[in-house]
């Protein structure tokens, strides 16, 4: 039924653009203008023509991307990208732009491989806001030109190598005996200084 709907409407030179979506009006295959969601008179009949859809609804995507710290970790950055298409800009992302999920993934890609290199691998975990925020800053300057919005980066994972895993976890139970040994330590110098320290009166008396 759409379908034929639609035909009919293109027999009649209408087109409809859903809302959050935008057309692409071409004319004789030159861009023309931008469509607000709405019906539309599109005469076929003098070259014009809706080329496309662009959607305006914010999307997500994730990015893994593994590198390797400064102390010789290999470890796995998954970092989440929110970003939409910008309606007064919308030409620039319907033509200029096949794939915008490849070229932000590049950036990442950049980004990540050019600053974790620089960072020790507990650096890595201290800094993610960081990296998040020169990630979303490098995309902004990027992807503005190409009519695209970045509007939220996160760091949401960072996965050292697996092989690691364990060898990390013997380390905090070390660091953590190792502290335990010196609190027990403290407590028994302590006590031995005010054994000592109440001794003292009576020793003095005698």
């Amino acid at each position: 039924m759409r379908k034929l709907v639609a035909a009919i409407g293109r027999l009649f030179c209408f087109a409809q653009v859903n809302q959050s979506t935008v057309g692409i009006k071409e004319r004789f295959g030159r861009f023309e203008e931008v469509l607000d969601p709405g019906c539309h008179c599109v005469p076929w009949i003098i070259g014009s023509r809706v080329a496309g859809k662009l959607t305006l609804r914010l999307r997500q995507m994730d990015v893994r991307c593994e590198t390797k710290t400064k102390d010789n970790v290999f470890v796995t950055i998954v970092a989440s990208i929110q970003y939409r298409a910008m309606e007064d800009k919308a030409s620039h992302a319907y033509y200029k732009l096949s794939n915008p999920k490849s070229q932000i993934q590049s950036y990442v890609f950049d980004v990540i491989r050019a600053s974790i290199p620089k960072l020790e691998l507990d650096d890595v975990f201290e800094q993610k806001n960081e990296i998040a925020k020169s990630v979303e800053q490098e995309l902004e300057k990027a992807m503005f030109a190409y009519g695209y919005e970045i509007v939220q980066t996160l760091i949401i994972d960072i996965e050292p190598d697996e092989k690691l895993h364990g060898c990390v976890l013997q380390q905090m139970i070390r660091q953590r005996q190792k502290r335990s040994f010196k609190s027990r330590e403290l407590r028994e110098r302590l006590k031995l200084s005010i054994s000592l320290a109440l001794e003292l009166p009576g020793r003095g008396r005698q």
